[in-house]
C-alpha cells in the first residue's frame, strides 16, 4: 500500500493535495505567500424584515426565520501573496458546484471595488495548472523589475 503524504506544511493543515502541492510549488520558487491568511466578507449579515420561511435537510417542513439574523458570506482564498500581488484558490474535483462560482464572482467584484484589481487571480484545478500559474507569477515578478 503507498504511504500518504503529509499534508502538514509550514505548521498548518492543508486541505487536499492539489493544496500541498501548490503549497510545494510556492516554496520551490522562493515566492513569499501565506496559506489562508485571511477572510473577506463578501456579505455581511442582515435581518431580512418580511416574512421568511425555509425548508433545512433535517426536518420535512420548513421554518420560520422571519427576524431572524442572516449571516454573512465570507470568502478565504487558500494562498495570498500581498508582496507579489496574487491570490491563488486550488479548486481540484469537486463532486457539486456547492457555492464557489458565486462565492467567486462576488470576490472578484469587491477585489475591483476596494481597488484590488491589480492583483493577479488564479483558481488551477490541476498540478499542470499550478506549475503554469507559478511560471506566469514568476515572469509577471521579472517584467515588474
Amino acid at each position: 500500500m503507498a504511504r500518504r503524504k503529509s499534508m502538514n506544511r509550514g505548521g498548518k493543515k492543508l486541505k487536499s493535495g492539489l493544496e500541498v502541492y501548490c503549497y510545494d510549488k510556492l516554496k520551490e520558487a522562493k515566492l513569499k505567500f501565506d496559506y489562508e491568511p485571511e477572510s473577506f466578507t463578501l456579505v455581511d449579515r442582515f435581518i431580512y424584515p418580511g416574512i421568511y420561511f425555509k425548508s433545512t435537510n433535517k426536518r420535512a417542513d420548513m421554518m420560520d426565520y422571519s427576524g431572524k439574523v442572516v449571516r454573512k458570506m465570507e470568502y478565504t482564498p487558500d494562498f495570498v501573496s500581498h508582496q507579489h500581488k496574487f491570490i491563488i484558490e486550488t479548486k481540484g474535483y469537486q463532486r457539486t458546484q456547492h457555492g464557489f462560482p458565486l462565492r467567486w464572482k462576488l470576490f472578484l467584484k469587491q477585489m475591483v471595488d476596494t481597488g484590488n484589481g491589480d492583483y493577479m487571480l488564479f483558481v488551477p484545478k490541476n498540478s499542470k495548472q499550478v506549475d503554469k500559474v507559478i511560471q506566469i507569477i514568476k515572469d509577471e515578478i521579472k517584467k515588474a523589475k
